[in-house]
């Protein structure tokens, strides 16, 4: 394990522009005029200017407020977040539709407070989205629902072309990152039913994907595990990025991992099978670059995988 990054400068690779441009303003303001919160500002993610520059945004639904604690991510986390607004896929997909976008990616806080968790919620985005947008394709990042199939399976029935659930880190050290109610085989599970259900249920198919932050203390072979993990659960496609550190209120970086190896790891996980392995230091969960690629994927027909028994 490398010495902690803490203290030490930013390295070039993860130097980013300071947002802005014409673009960037536009969508900002337009996200402030329709109350909806993106991923992009709650998350404090360095894409932000070369996404919102280039037109496109990740949105979240069901507030900015988490039920949530887990100890990487800037979201505000409360015991009970914010009233459901009725409006908000109508909202969702007026925006997308304004933007022109051929691939969106939605992302939602938990809803541990809800009666269903907000899984219905998240089935009227992706339902309001295949109405009025029916040329978009739609990646839903969801929560894990505390791994309860019946709302897991209502939120498959909505069919989004992507059904994205993120294990965040390896397995050693997912109780020191993640939230106590999260846990590392429960997000398995979650993607293995997923894409088991697809298969059985569906009649299109449904592409699973998951992502993996690095720079916490993980090492190699606990990397190459977690890959070996999610493809057994059936998981489509994967992106690899290094955690930053949100404030002095979270876990610390433990190292800044250079790109040759995420272009390593891109590598072993092309090997591993994944239909596409997006991994890069500034690489998040919603990655602008590979929503081309996977929406080539969706287009070719190629049939999504299934967890091995």
């Amino acid at each position: 394990m490398a010495a902690p990054a803490e203290g030490r400068r930013l390295p070039d690779w993860l130097k980013v522009r300071p947002p802005g441009g014409e673009e960037y303003k536009r969508i900002k303001e337009m996200r402030t005029e329709r109350e909806l919160a993106t991923v992009c500002e709650e998350a404090q993610c360095p894409n932000v200017g070369e996404c919102w520059g280039g037109g496109t945004a990740t949105f979240m639904v069901m507030g900015d407020t988490c039920t949530r604690g887990c100890r990487f991510c800037a979201v505000e986390t409360e015991q009970d977040g914010q009233a459901l607004d009725p409006m908000e896929p109508a909202k969702l997909a007026r925006s997308v539709d304004e933007m022109d976008l051929a691939y969106v990616v939605v992302t939602s806080v938990d809803r541990d407070d809800l009666p269903d968790q907000g899984a219905s919620h998240v089935a009227t985005c992706i339902d309001t989205l295949h109405k009025e947008c029916p040329e978009t394709k739609v990646e839903f990042l969801i929560p894990d629902f505390q791994g309860e199939e019946d709302l897991i399976s209502l939120v498959c029935d909505a069919q989004p072309h992507v059904l994205a659930h993120n294990i965040e880190t390896v397995r050693r050290l997912t109780p020191e990152v993640r939230d106590d109610r999260a846990g590392y085989d429960q997000s398995l599970e979650v993607l293995r039913f997923a894409s088991e259900y697809a298969e059985k249920a569906l009649d299109g198919p449904m592409y699973t994907k998951s992502s993996i932050m690095v720079g916490l203390g993980e090492t190699e072979d606990e990397v190459r595990q977690a890959m070996d993990d999610l493809r057994a659960a059936g998981v489509d496609f994967l992106t690899i990025g290094q955690y930053l550190r949100p404030s002095e209120s979270h876990i610390e970086v433990d190292d800044f991992v250079p790109p040759d190896l995420f272009d390593k790891y891109e590598e072993i996980g092309e090997e591993k099978g994944f239909k596409y392995v997006a991994s890069g230091p500034l690489v998040r969960s919603s990655y602008r670059a590979g929503e081309y690629y996977i929406s080539n994927v969706i287009e070719s027909g190629d049939t999504p995988d299934l967890p091995q028994p």
